[in-house]
């Protein structure tokens, strides 16, 4: 039995040196050298035998380092190759499951809102912001130096007001120069490290422009009123007559600012129609060639890197050519005594056959700049039409043609008085009106209205700063409506300011930063405007560090704006209004939760929602108040108090959302429509 192993050893060895992984011999050549040199008799002798492969095969695994002859000799058993396609299969499938499941997300996915829609937006008066260099006047460097303010209002859009080179009669509304930087506010150098700021801190920044008309400074004016070249018809000229010191104009078109729109000019022996200030002449918007210098301006600064324009007057671009007198409203008054703005129908001087026209090209230029992916510029239109919803619902444009993305809403600064019901009309009188798809937005405060504190009372600021942040669409706030500045007393302002623009100043008073001298809007000597008498209490470092100021309550409403789905983009629904309160829910679909503004715009006001709402859960809590110290408190739903000018966001949990009961149907909104996975934690469209 010894023998027979012994015998089987040799045979055993000789097999497996034949498979043998000779990868790691260092010199082969050398070790057959070595063995030839030896006594082959020295040789063990074997003796040949039959061996059964498939035995050998048994004996075979694989192992690292196996040259490419034996991996292939194990690829192709059925054992690995079966495994082999299995995993290729599977990966296949996967992929394309993958595929599917990501067009799936993307074609049910709701559009994501733009930058436009998805932040408030800060509008600056640039003289009253931040004086940068003593002289007393704001400037481009002073908005810089308080861009850390913008952020911390958790905002991401600045709307700076006109600062194009401009005499100070008419504030920079009426261009001298549309290329160039007032040198109040600043250099162009000064204006582009602006916008490089703005965009670095993830900031976007749009720009007024007003292409109804210029200065009688403007270059064009001074060519066209000595007839030169193109120029000659660049604006609106008309014989009329002069007699004895006294012109008669062409007709009884009276300007917005009053007395006749026509101005006899010296040089040319002729009349030019103004809309505004007599220095303001209007341009011909029925030459091409001005049309078409207009389109230059957009793109000259949309090349340095603007996000957008709200376009300003555009609604008196053109006018009858005809030249007919305008409809008198009061038809037994003498037309001699018509002076004023308001004792006409402006039937042939507003909104004219052509106008939108002209408009949606404005659109078209700036949508060549918005081809670039996260680059949409934006298009607004600062046109107030008041008592004509419709007119002003036109600026959106129609279903197959783009105009605005939104005309500003100035709905609740017109308001001539101040309850629940007004609110809830101004709030209404926008939404039903609001073509489909489009998106809404919201104003409380301009360079041309008085403050809030000033216009409603001090009591009611933070109330309606809860209104402004909690509506769907876009908010807007003018600079100071944060800290709930007033104007200032109208005399305090200067007999020189007041004389040089009929603009009115009180609402333009210096941004109030701090509690030292002029507020720490100038370290020079004076400012432009008297800062208000309140700054020492009613300023941003004193509010910053108070724990019930206005600034932090709207801070805090914008952060629950942004981080808020049903706030951000959900669903409105009006509730209740009356005299003193105005009650609107908002809902996204998906969420078993929703939140219920109770804003009391008038007396104390008990109300009993539970009623209202029988689905409503007995209890919410509040989750933001204008008193700070109720946040987080429970309440009653059957017995909601309000004191005035209190405001309450309340969160509550449910599971039938107002907007799916018939009773409130018609008192529903959406602009953007998305609904909530809960199991997937995304948005989609198909509710």
């Amino acid at each position: 039995m010894v023998e027979e192993k012994a015998k089987s050893l040799p045979m055993e060895l000789s097999e497996k040196r034949g498979v043998e992984n000779n990868g790691f011999v260092q010199n082969e050549a050398l070790d057959d050298e070595e063995t030839d040199t030896t006594s082959q008799e020295e040789m063990p002798k074997t003796c040949s035998v039959d061996v059964d492969p498939t035995a050998v095969e048994e004996l075979l695994k694989p192992y690292a380092g196996m040259p490419k002859e034996v991996l292939l000799k194990f690829s192709s058993q059925a054992r690995y190759r079966v495994t082999r396609e299995i995993l290729f299969w599977l990966i296949i499938t996967a992929a394309v499951l993958l595929v599917c499941a990501t067009i799936a997300i993307i074609a049910l996915s709701p559009k994501c809102l733009d930058w436009w829609q998805a932040s408030p937006i800060y509008r600056i008066y640039p003289r009253s912001f931040k004086d940068s260099n003593m002289d007393g006047n704001g400037d481009l460097k002073g908005i810089q130096e308080k861009l850390d303010h913008i952020t911390y209002l958790n905002i991401k859009t600045i709307w700076i007001t006109s600062f194009y080179k401009s005499p100070l009669k008419d504030l920079g509304y009426g261009a001298e120069d549309f290329y160039d930087i007032d040198p109040m506010f600043g250099s162009m150098s000064d204006f582009e490290n602006l916008v490089a700021a703005i965009h670095d801190r993830g900031l976007k920044v749009i720009m007024d422009l007003i292409p109804n008309h210029t200065s009688d400074k403007h270059q064009w004016f001074q060519l066209s009123r000595n007839r030169t070249g193109k120029y000659t018809d660049y604006y609106i000229w008309q014989d009329c007559t002069q007699a004895a010191g006294s012109v008669t104009p062409p007709n009884n078109w009276v300007s917005v600012f009053g007395n006749s729109s026509w101005q006899f000019d010296d040089v040319r022996k002729q009349c030019y129609f103004h809309q505004f200030g007599k220095e303001q002449p209007d341009l011909n918007f029925r030459n091409l060639a001005v049309q078409q210098e207009i389109h230059d301006i957009i793109k000259f600064w949309l090349g340095k890197g603007i996000d957008g324009f709200s376009f300003s007057a555009v609604k008196y671009l053109l006018e009858a050519t005809h030249l007919r007198d305008e409809p008198q409203v009061n038809k037994s008054q003498s037309q001699e005594s018509i002076t004023a703005y308001s004792q006409l129908y402006h039937d042939y001087t507003t909104t004219q056959v052509g106008m939108h026209d002209i408009i949606r090209s404005f659109r078209q230029t700036i949508n060549q700049f918005s081809s670039e992916p996260g680059r949409y510029r934006f298009m607004g239109s600062d046109d107030d039409e008041k008592e004509d919803i419709e007119a002003t619902m036109m600026y959106y444009g129609t279903t197959f043609i783009q105009e605005a993305d939104f005309p500003f809403n100035f709905n609740l600064i017109n308001m001539k008085n101040l309850s629940g019901n007004s609110i809830f009309e101004a709030v209404n009188l926008w939404m039903k009106n609001m073509p489909a798809g489009k998106w809404p937005n919201w104003a409380v405060g301009s360079p041309n209205a008085a403050r809030i504190s000033s216009r409603i009372g001090k009591e009611y600021v933070n109330v309606i700063n809860m209104l402004l942040l909690t509506l769907p669409g876009t908010p807007v706030t003018y600079y100071g409506e944060e800290i709930g500045m007033e104007n200032i007393a109208s005399e305090n302002v200067s007999e020189e300011c007041m004389n040089s623009d009929p603009v009115t100043f009180p609402e333009k008073s210096p941004m109030q930063w701090d509690g030292k001298v002029n507020a720490g809007f100038t370290e020079g000597n004076s400012s432009w405007l008297p800062v208000n008498s309140d700054y020492q209490s009613v300023n941003v470092e004193i509010q910053m560090t108070g724990s019930n100021s206005t600034l932090n309550l709207y801070r805090e409403l914008t952060s629950l704006r942004n981080n808020e789905l049903p706030i951000h983009r959900g669903w409105m629904c009006y509730v209740w209004n009356d005299s003193n309160v105005f009650v609107y829910v908002r809902e996204l679909d998906g969420l078993d939760r929703g939140f219920m503004m109770v804003l009391n715009f008038g007396q104390e006001s008990t109300i009993d929602l539970k009623a209202i709402i029988p689905n409503l859960p007995s209890e919410a809590i509040i989750r933001l108040s204008t008193n700070f110290s109720n946040a987080g408190k429970a309440v009653n739903t059957k017995l909601i108090k309000t004191e005035m000018g209190e405001g309450l966001v309340l969160e509550y949990k449910t599971a039938k959302p107002v907007h799916t009961m018939e009773a409130f149907q018609g008192n529903c909104f959406v602009a953007e429509k998305a609904c909530y996975s809960s199991a997937f934690n995304l948005l989609y469209v198909n509710c």
